[in-house]
């Protein structure tokens, strides 16, 4: 058994387990792969392993070729007891990520209120019908990778923690990056059986990574974590190819630019008629909108009805929608607007999209609730509007779009703040400072008696899922 950690010593290594999105670009997986790359650059052994599916990035991919928890394994396992007994070598070409990204390609459903019983099988750990998944995983990491601690990228997956904590006996932490947007979609009685098995996960978790005071505040109450648990570590952006982008002047017609998912929770609907108002306003008739990002086929519907808005409108030639981006292609869209906004209808935890357009020297106009009010203080880089409310969405477009000293102050402010203070390095390093705190704590004051723990569980006597 490990008992102490040099915590001077180098590197340390990690294993982070991140989880695809069903081979869309998912902001989550996408900040998982970049915060690896730099642990990686500043000294650290880290392994970034993909759950689910394979993850998809904009940067170069440092995760490894395999998968656990493979999105197909799990799925057939949930529903043919057969597959819950299948060998090792059955179970390795199920999660095959060749395989799994063919399945993805196809489409592969994300959707909490699909996806309830599931879930709660996947909860209940080595009570669940994916049991041996999670044995998997344990001897994978006691035999070959034998990290000094583990990172994982949600709450979701954490049902491993107590097996494997009771077998390696290291710190174990979690990231809270939009759990509950999954969690508030599961419908009865799966959301509350849910929270409950959560809530016996939370106890042997060592820590929680956030990235906004909002969100730790929101989380802490949401999932009833102990406060000291919790600590916030702001995200962090690659911002190399923005450096030497030059501040962009307003552009005449100006343009707005939207970079995510094209659905109701990003609030594209609001944007959409935001932009049509303000092309009644005096000198703003010819402001063109222009959008990216992921459009999955449960969403087509939903943006072929804001497409035939504007049609309607009669502004049909000043809307393009340029759909999936790479990385120079977002570098390419970024440098072609004038300002940015992504009006969510959810209280986003990160915001990504808003540190790339900073980075880009582009102003933005987000509104007011979850993380976006931090950011904006932080960088001075745009406004902030009441929550879906269009007319003051329209009014602060406008605000910007009409002063071109005020753009400029804001690009250039936001940029700057970008560079120095939310750059992935800086991300990393603020990181690596609470990862370094769980290595340097006694064993006993992080691992817990997961044997205890182990015999209480079995003694639940509750059969499998």
């Amino acid at each position: 058994m490990k008992t102490s950690f040099d915590t001077n010593s180098a590197p340390n290594r990690l294993v982070y387990l991140t989880a695809g999105g069903g081979g869309m670009f998912c902001g989550s997986c996408m900040h998982d792969n970049s915060l690896a790359a730099a642990l990686m650059r500043l000294g650290w052994d880290v392994q970034l392993i993909p759950t689910y599916t394979p993850i998809r990035t904009d940067e170069e991919n440092v995760s490894q070729n395999r998968v656990f928890f493979g999105g197909l394994n799990v799925y057939l396992q949930q529903k043919m007891p057969l597959f819950r007994y299948l060998p090792r070598t059955l179970d390795r070409w199920l999660d095959s990520p060749w395989l799994i990204n063919l399945l993805a390609s196809r489409g592969i459903r994300t959707d909490a209120a699909q996806l309830g019983e599931l879930t709660l099988s996947m909860l209940r750990g080595t009570d669940g019908y994916q049991r041996k998944e999670i044995f998997r995983l344990r001897d994978w990491l006691r035999q070959t990778a034998k990290p000094d601690l583990l990172l994982l990228t949600n709450v979701l997956i954490a049902a491993c923690v107590p097996e494997l904590k009771a077998h390696l006996h290291v710190p174990v932490v979690v990231t809270l990056q939009g759990d509950d947007l999954f969690l508030e979609g599961l419908p009865a009685p799966y959301k509350e059986q849910a929270f409950q098995e959560i809530r016996r996960i939370i106890e042997h978790v060592d820590g929680f990574l956030v990235h906004s005071e909002y969100y730790a505040d929101f989380m802490r109450d949401y999932l009833s974590i102990p406060a000291e648990k919790l600590s916030v570590v702001p995200i962090g952006l690659r911002a190399t190819e923005f450096q030497s982008l030059p501040t962009r002047e307003l552009a005449t017609p100006a343009t707005v630019g939207y970079l995510a998912r094209i659905c109701p929770a990003k609030g594209f609907h609001l944007l959409v008629e935001a932009f049509l108002r303000l092309r009644r306003e005096p000198g703003m008739e010819q402001v063109r909108l222009k959008a990216a990002g992921w459009l999955g086929k449960d969403d087509q519907e939903y943006y072929e009805r804001e497409r035939d808005k504007i049609h309607a409108a009669g502004a049909e030639d000043h809307f393009e929608y340029v759909g999936v981006i790479d990385r120079p292609q977002k570098i390419d869209f970024l440098s072609s607007i004038d300002v940015l906004s992504v009006p969510t209808t959810y209280q986003e935890p990160k915001g990504i999209y808003v540190l790339e357009a900073l980075a880009a020297g582009i102003p933005v106009v987000q509104p007011e609730h979850g993380a976006f009010p931090e950011l904006l203080r932080a960088t001075q880089g745009g406004h902030l509007f009441e929550p879906h409310n269009v007319a003051d969405l329209r009014d602060k477009l406008a605000e910007v779009l009409r002063n071109a000293e005020q753009h400029q102050v804001f690009a250039e402010a936001g940029k700057r703040a970008v560079l120095e203070q939310f750059n992935d390095l800086e991300a990393a390093r603020r990181t690596m400072d609470v990862l370094r705190s769980f290595l340097a704590k006694p064993a006993s004051a992080v691992h817990g008696d997961g044997q205890a723990s182990g015999q209480m569980r079995a003694a639940d006597q509750r059969s499998p899922a």
